[in-house]
């Protein structure tokens, strides 16, 4: 079982919210991460992967992370689905945070899983716990409210209208937007994953550094997309911003696959 790991907090650089985080990307969002990821990886890691995860695959074992939240003894885990940064930094700077993060959270976590699947030597049911919070916290990650800020929980706080249902930003971006569309999980996979192969190794190549500070970036733009108390959002919304969350799922997979080939490849 993992080990609880004390909160140390990074004066003047990161924050990190102690409350449970109840939003995510919905259900359809990490299953359309996980099936683009299934996509683009290798033969050895595809084989590798499903004598971890049997019959399951990794679109549908994406969400296990989200599911466990109501066993109350997995409360541990919460914070290992995001991290809140201060608004402002640079990349020099954020970087910097990062290499000095030892606190519990989604950098953390996803480096720790990295270094423990690529030891080869836990026994099954550890190997299976770490792969689906890895395929899970990947997804996450570029949720950009995910790399938000601890004031307003990643937007939890932030109320909004989408059309007339009374709800926040972070769910807006967790699903809202997604479900809008009214695509499956493999049809919506379909519709987006399309890359040629100089990109697909760019972004396979950034340092997971990288990823975050993209995330933290697009977050300030996500945050400046609400001016007012109660905002409607809606149709004029989605075309704004499907764009860019549709770029987000699709880099998820894509790194996702490209972590996973170096892992298991």
């Amino acid at each position: 079982m993992v080990k609880k790991i004390t909160f140390i907090v990074l004066a003047s650089f990161i924050s990190f919210s102690i409350s449970a985080r109840h939003m995510y990307w919905g259900a359809n969002g990490h299953r359309i991460v996980g099936e683009i990821a299934t996509s683009h990886l290798n033969c050895k890691a595809k084989k590798q992967i499903r004598r971890i995860l049997g019959t399951e695959s990794i679109a549908i074992t994406s969400n296990w992370a989200d599911f466990i939240k109501s066993d109350t003894t997995m409360r541990h885990l919460d914070p290992w689905h995001y991290i809140n940064i201060k608004s402002g930094l640079n990349y020099a700077d954020f970087t910097a945070a990062l290499q000095k993060d030892t606190a519990t959270d989604a950098y953390t976590k996803l480096n720790f899983l990295i270094k423990e699947l690529k030891k080869g030597s836990l026994d099954a049911m550890q190997k299976r716990f770490y792969l689906r919070l890895l395929i899970h916290i990947v997804g996450d990650v570029h949720q950009p409210l995910h790399v938000g800020r601890a004031e307003d929980l990643g937007g939890n706080r932030i109320k909004v209208f989408w059309f007339n249902e009374a709800t926040n930003l972070h769910s807006v971006w967790d699903d809202k937007i997604i479900e809008m569309q009214k695509l499956s999980y493999t049809e919506y996979t379909k519709n987006i994953n399309h890359t040629v192969k100089q990109q697909k190794r760019d972004w396979q190549k950034q340092a997971i550094s990288e990823w975050f500070f993209e995330s933290y970036q697009l977050a300030d733009k996500v945050y400046a997309s609400v001016t007012q108390p109660d905002q409607k959002l809606g149709y004029r919304y989605n075309y704004d911003y499907i764009d860019m969350l549709n770029l987000q799922l699709l880099k998820g997979g894509v790194r996702l696959a490209g972590v996973l080939n170096d892992i298991f490849g």
